[in-house]
């Protein structure tokens, strides 16, 4: 599967787009990817820059996985969905589909979750995408563990349990692979660390498409 992640730090940070070519090796799946990322960037931003269009319409990718800058999608959700829309668009024209990917809230605002749910759940509804449902899972994952700590010091990017657990989400809904028991080692988390969000990944992703 080739795969192009279009988004910034949240993407980029503990290289999540090789975290999840680890998963996918290991149940026997093999993934090439590209990412194109700025720090801070919001779709709109990626779209005017060029770089992303000109890589879709290239082709050769069989998924396009796009990440809306952290909070636009709560501050302007209209503005969110129409990016998105045109990104589909040329997503569809080079043949490929579209995945959203659905981020989580800052650790001292969680309640603004529900408005990122909304905005991404909608946008994926509205273009038949695939959704990545990985801020619902750090919602239910950080509402029934303490430890370890998903959020990095500042409160906003992920720590590596952090981009783990959206690894194992990535895996499960735009591979439809079980993360569970996968030996995968990945420097600075410890196994029992990795199993507990494997098994988390797995029973919250379940769980939430039960609520659907």
């Amino acid at each position: 599967m080739r795969i192009l992640f279009v988004g910034n730090s949240f993407t980029a940070r503990n290289n999540l787009p090789g975290l999840l070519k680890g998963l996918a090796a290991a149940r026997g799946v093999e993934m090439s990817s590209t990412l194109i990322q700025a720090g801070g960037a919001s779709l709109r931003q990626h779209l005017n820059a060029g770089k992303a269009p000109a890589a879709i319409a290239d082709g050769g990718y069989d998924v396009v996985v796009l990440q809306e800058q952290s909070t636009l999608p709560i501050k302007s959700p209209e503005r969110f969905r129409e990016s998105a829309r045109e990104f589909d668009a040329a997503i569809r024209a080079a043949g490929a589909r579209t995945a959203l990917y659905l981020t989580w809230a800052r650790r001292n605002a969680p309640e603004t979750q529900a408005a990122l749910t909304a905005a991404y759940a909608g946008s994926a509804v509205e273009l038949g995408a695939t959704l990545i449902p990985v801020g619902p899972v750090w919602e239910r994952f950080l509402q029934e563990h303490a430890e370890p700590v998903l959020h990095d010091k500042d409160n906003s990017h992920p720590a590596l349990a952090g981009s783990y657990l959206a690894a194992c989400v990535f895996l499960i809904a735009l591979l439809a692979e079980d993360p569970v028991g996968l030996d995968v080692p990945v420097k600075g988390l410890d196994a029992n660390t990795a199993a507990l969000l494997q098994h988390s990944a797995w029973d919250i992703c379940e769980r939430l498409a039960t609520a659907e």
